[in-house]
């Protein structure tokens, strides 16, 4: 698919500046959702930029560093805390729209692409399913949210090594959960994601697994 396919309509529309919205870090059991949000110049061009999920690290960072150059960007950041108060639903949608104002205090936004989420702000949105595969401006933030996300992970590894969150960043997998099971909780996890409950309420991340012998 032509991924400048939304940005050159709404220029024929006669929109002029066009910004893309996504977040990073729904699935994770700790940390943070990230979103963030960019506004492409017209005449920008980066040879295989996607879907961040469709990049590796090493790309990821390369074109991170290029579109933070290049681009007018804003990131948008809602803790674990808030999370568990909202759903991750509702706070990803208000990391976009802090990223949204970020950019905003920049330049005027006419037009807003995002990944799925529609949001009721001051200028049009167009919600876009699968919108990091399919529109430019959607993956330039997919890919600033994704690395912005992975920094405060690596961050958070050098405090605290025990739990590996440089390799899985916070996501469900079988060792995460076997070093909550062993060091417990800290601040940062999700408290109403099931794994984290479930060790609240037994003591295992996997619900009914505790003294099923006794």
């Amino acid at each position: 698919m032509d991924m400048w396919h939304y940005e050159n309509e709404l220029h024929k529309q006669g929109y002029d500046i066009i910004a893309g919205t996504d977040e990073a870090g729904r699935g994770p059991l700790f940390g943070p959702v990230v979103a963030a949000c960019v506004a492409l110049p017209k005449d920008f061009h980066l040879e295989g930029l996607n879907d961040s999920k469709k990049l590796s690290e090493k790309k990821r960072n390369e074109f991170y560093k290029y579109l933070t150059k290049k681009t007018i960007y804003g990131i948008g950041i809602v803790n674990a805390e808030e999370i568990d108060k909202i759903n991750i639903y509702e706070a990803s949608r208000k990391a976009m729209m802090l990223a949204i104002k970020e950019v905003q205090k920049q330049i005027c936004i006419e037009c807003v692409l995002s990944d799925a989420m529609p949001m009721d702000i001051d200028v049009p949105v167009i919600p876009i399913i699968k919108g990091d595969a399919k529109s430019m401006s959607i993956a330039a933030a997919s890919v600033i949210a994704k690395v912005t996300r992975d920094k405060i992970m690596y961050e958070i590894d050098k405090k605290h090594p025990e739990y590996d969150f440089k390799n899985h960043k916070g996501y469900p997998t079988q060792s995460h959960m076997e070093a909550i099971e062993k060091y417990g909780l800290i601040e940062g996890y999700r408290k109403t994601y099931a794994p984290v409950q479930n060790y609240i309420e037994t003591g295992n991340c996997k619900k009914g697994n505790q003294n099923d012998n006794k």
